[in-house]
């Protein structure tokens, strides 16, 4: 297989290069407060069949990955919630289940890989805190040096996890946005590999490793999936690795995708809807993990949403708590609340998809990662029991 870097806007191509995160024409036209320009895919010349390993499709060659259990989570078939929703083909792909409990480590895991292979030792990354975390554990396995820019609000277990791994860790007063800059600043100024999401292509590439497996699990693609969507590089993650079993021929129609979004960050489902990103966008949600201003991966993931017949959902913070209860006592998965974003988009359209329809629900994150917000949840809760209480 041959791999190669391509231009998502003018189909430019590059070596695959430490050196070459964006694209050099495209990227001049970036302008402040907007997606990622010249944003770069993984391009792939060679066949594979239906029996392919999936190390054989990612462009780093096997032995270069560390020896940390990435990937391969399981596809539940939840009996309770399938009989409660009435559909007898839901799935759940968790990823909860990776390490460091999200699916952010499929990103780093590549881009680890990559790291040892040309011999690099640092690395750096901004995040809400899961990117931050998985980065840092699968560094440690790769022994490798990573600092991280993550917001003061983080939740405190995503900052402890990275703590634990080993991380150097820079707490931002701001918010992702303020974080991403900062570690951008710092990955000009001293020459390391940056691991930011959408800005490194690898970081797509990695995650685009769901969609090969759901594939394998399900021997074929579902009709419906759906997807908790901030910066939008797990949802192009996703479409890349469909778009590369519908090129080898191994599929013949991409799923339905739905690009999950909360009401306080959802500037993709509004550029969807308006056709442009509203600079002034400010975002403000309980599920921090798909809390940005700036989608850095919006051109992105607006492309293909558009391409492939993708659609948007928007849910309220108190839908996505709701959910993460619901999903939590009728399947035993505790999921964090921009995980459990995924089961609020499907309960919201469920109405419009066939019943009979095979649906998977990506849940990217555990709940065991925000457990004040669950807590707030659970509390609220309670309060309206006892005020129902109160009035009978």
């Amino acid at each position: 297989m041959e791999y190669y870097y391509i231009c998502s806007e003018c189909g430019r191509r590059y070596k695959i290069s430490r050196h070459i995160m964006v694209c050099t024409q495209c990227s001049q036209k970036q302008d402040a407060d907007e997606p990622l320009r010249g944003v770069l895919e993984v391009g792939i010349e060679g066949k594979f069949n239906k029996k392919f390993n999936i190390f054989d499709l990612l462009p780093v060659e096997r032995e270069y990955f560390p020896p940390i259990p990435v990937g391969n989570t399981p596809l539940w078939t939840p009996l309770n919630l399938r009989e409660a929703t009435g559909f007898s083909g839901l799935y759940i792909k968790d990823d909860s289940l990776n390490p460091t409990g999200s699916l952010k480590d499929r990103a780093s895991f590549l881009v680890a890989a990559f790291a040892v292979r040309e011999k690099i030792k640092d690395v750096v990354v901004a995040s809400t805190g899961n990117a931050a975390s998985s980065m840092a554990g699968v560094g440690a396995a790769a022994a490798l040096n990573i600092k991280i820019f993550i917001p003061a609000s983080a939740p405190q277990a995503k900052r402890v996890q990275s703590l634990q791994y080993g991380a150097d860790v820079v707490l931002v007063d701001g918010n992702y946005d303020k974080a991403y800059e900062l570690s951008m600043e710092y990955t000009m100024e001293h020459g390391v590999l940056s691991r930011n999401t959408a800005y490194n292509p690898l970081t797509i590439e990695g995650k685009k490793t769901a969609a090969l497996e759901i594939f394998k699990q399900l021997e074929g693609v579902p009709d419906y999936m759906f997807i908790p969507t901030g910066d939008g590089v797990i949802l192009g993650g996703v479409y890349k690795g469909f778009k590369d079993l519908l090129n080898a021929g191994l599929i013949d129609k991409m799923p339905i995708i739905y690009a999950v979004q909360a009401e306080g960050s959802c500037a993709i489902s509004m550029a969807f809807k308006e056709g442009g990103f509203n600079k002034s966008y400010r975002s403000r949600t309980i599920a921090d993990s798909i809390a940005v201003d700036i989608p850095r991966n919006g051109y992105y993931a607006l492309k293909y949403l558009k391409a492939y017949g993708g659609r948007c959902v928007v849910v309220e913070d108190s839908e996505i708590i709701g959910a993460q209860k619901e999903l939590a006592s009728t399947t035993g998965l505790f999921a964090e609340p921009a995980a459990s974003a995924s089961f609020a988009g499907f309960i919201k359209v469920k109405d419009d998809i066939p019943s009979s329809s095979r649906v998977v629900l990506l849940i990217t994150g555990s709940g065991l990662k925000d457990i004040n917000t669950a807590m707030q949840g659970l509390i609220s809760q309670t309060e309206k029991r006892r005020l129902t209480t109160k009035r009978l």
